[in-house]
C-alpha cells in the first residue's frame, strides 16, 4: 500500500493495490502496517462507522467536531466518484487555513486519515456516490459545526461549471473568518491532546 503525507499537517493518504478480474475487483482500504507505519501503531478505537449516498454534484461539509473530544476519521469511497476536501481548522496549527483536494472512488481504494480538527468535506462526481467513515466518537449533534464550503478564503478547488447542491444546514454554515470570531475554530493544542489520548 502507498502512503502519502498530504499538505495538511498530521493528514495522510493511503491507496492500496487494486486486483482486477473478469468479475470485478478486490481492494483493502485499510491495512494496519501502512497506518502504523505513517500515523500510529494501529487505527485509533472506532465507535461510529456511518455511510452516505449522494447525488452528482451534491457538495457535503466543510464538517468537523468541536475538540475535546473532538472526532478522528478515515474516509473512503467504495462506490462512485467523489472530490474530496481535507481543510485544516486548528487554529495555531503550522497548516491552517490550507485545503487538500484527493479524488476518491470505488475502483481505486483510497483512503484518507482525517486528524481531530481537521474539516471534511466532499463534492460527488457521479450519481449514486457512497462514501464511508470510521470514526473515533459517535455522533452528539451539539459537538458537530461547518464552515461554509464556498467561503472564497478557502477557495475549494471546484471543478469548472459546479453548480453544487447543499443542505440547508451547510448553507447557513459561517465562513472561516466568522467562526474564528465566534470562538468555533478548534484549537490545535486541543485537537492534538484530543488526539493522543485515542492512542494510550
Amino acid at each position: 500500500m502507498r502512503t502519502e503525507k498530504l499538505d495538511i499537517e498530521g493528514a495522510f493518504a493511503f491507496a492500496p493495490p487494486v486486483y482486477r478480474d473478469e468479475r470485478g475487483l478486490f481492494t483493502s482500504p485499510f491495512r494496519e502496517e501502512a497506518f502504523a507505519g505513517a500515523v500510529r501503531d494501529r487505527l485509533f478505537p472506532v465507535r461510529d462507522v456511518s455511510h452516505n449516498v449522494s447525488a452528482r454534484g451534491v457538495l457535503r461539509g466543510v464538517h468537523y467536531t468541536a475538540a475535546p473530544p473532538g472526532r478522528a476519521k478515515y474516509v473512503y469511497c467504495p462506490h462512485g466518484r467523489v472530490l474530496d476536501y481535507l481543510v485544516d481548522l486548528r487554529v495555531g496549527s503550522p497548516t491552517f487555513g490550507r485545503c487538500d483536494a484527493s479524488e476518491l472512488g470505488g475502483d481505486g481504494g483510497r483512503a484518507l486519515y482525517v486528524p481531530v480538527g481537521v474539516g471534511h468535506a466532499f463534492l460527488s462526481l457521479e450519481d449514486g456516490s457512497v462514501v464511508v467513515y470510521l470514526m473515533s466518537e459517535g455522533y452528539a449533534p451539539d459537538r458537530e459545526h461547518a464552515v461554509d464550503s464556498l467561503d472564497p478564503a478557502l477557495a475549494l478547488p471546484l471543478p469548472d461549471g459546479a453548480d453544487p447542491v447543499r443542505s440547508p444546514r451547510d448553507l447557513a454554515a459561517p465562513t472561516l473568518a466568522e467562526a474564528a470570531e465566534r470562538g468555533l475554530l478548534p484549537d490545535y493544542a486541543a485537537c492534538r491532546e484530543a488526539e493522543d489520548r485515542l492512542w494510550p
